[in-house]
């Protein structure tokens, strides 16, 4: 049985999006309930917490700097250190449409940054925001935007919807940067949760994280599921490869849905965990900013 090795007692309310740095051997990921980011060294077990002062959903290292892009309620922003202040760069697309909000996001190899929303119904959306700084709706008629990711050749995009209980694929135009002819690689049935934040790994494998499912999924490039790893939290939500080898998958969790008498029951939820699955991750790719 595959160890799911305990990290971080950090209790987030909403922790998702982890973000690894090679080059500075840490670990970013944000709490969206709580409005903060956290960086954390593994080598020092050294953590800390920026407040945003807004909800902050996804992240991404921007090349040639130590800024990172942030999806936020009030749109695509650029944190900036060493002062630790936040410029938006693009106004939320969905602004005045109740309950609205962007959620997961990802950078592509050519340093695009998607970003989906989140809202009621099957009304929310896809964008692509490129290093010119417009943003451009790629889809729509989706329910919840979660992890976005891309095949090994660059020539398929996955992107999860998780109130349809579906990661879907698309063809990936890397001359335009385009997706065309969406179709389900996966459906989760019911009762086993709903597919949440995903990750590529070198083997061209997906793992995709359960909410509500106590569990991460691999699948094979054709969506048959290859393995299942039991987490010891109901609401997992996202993952991604870090360490120095690129072979340590990292988990994000939520404690916010659990009922006071749940929570009590399960009181690593929220916390962060590391499991060694004995394959690498790929490098996330830089915004070009």
């Amino acid at each position: 049985m595959t160890e799911v090795e305990h990290v971080l007692g950090i209790g987030d309310q909403l922790g998702e999006g982890p973000l690894w740095d090679p080059q500075k051997g840490l670990l970013f990921w944000v709490d969206i309930e709580a409005g903060c980011f956290h960086r954390f060294c593994p080598v020092t077990a050294r953590v800390e917490t920026f407040d945003t002062g807004i909800t902050v959903s996804a992240l991404g290292r921007v090349a040639g700097s130590d800024k990172l892009i942030m999806a936020t309620t009030r749109g695509v922003a650029l944190w900036n250190w060493p002062d630790s202040s936040l410029a938006v760069i693009v106004a939320d697309p969905e602004e005045g449409r109740l309950g609205s909000r962007f959620n997961d996001a990802a950078v592509d190899r050519h340093g695009n940054f998607w970003v989906g929303s989140l809202g009621p119904g099957f009304e929310s959306a896809l964008y692509r925001l490129g290093p010119e700084r417009s943003l451009h709706k790629m889809d729509s008629g989706i329910g919840v935007s979660n992890g976005i990711a891309w095949s090994l050749d660059n020539h398929v995009m996955y992107f999860t919807d998780s109130r349809r209980r579906v990661i879907f694929v698309y063809d990936f135009d890397e001359s335009s940067n385009s997706i065309a002819n969406r179709r389900v690689l996966v459906e989760v049935p019911e009762g086993e949760g709903f597919p949440d934040g995903l990750t590529v790994d070198r083997d061209g494998f997906l793992w995709s994280v359960r909410w509500g499912g106590a569990r991460i999924a691999r699948y094979d490039p054709t969506g048959r599921l290859e393995r299942e790893i039991m987490l010891p939290v109901t609401y997992p939500t996202s993952c991604s490869f870090g360490g120095a080898n690129l072979d340590e998958l990292y988990v994000t969790s939520a404690r916010a849905p659990l009922l006071q008498h749940l929570a009590a029951r399960e009181p690593r939820a929220g916390d962060l965990f590391r499991i060694r699955v004995g394959v690498r991750g790929i490098e996330a790719s830089q915004f070009r900013e």
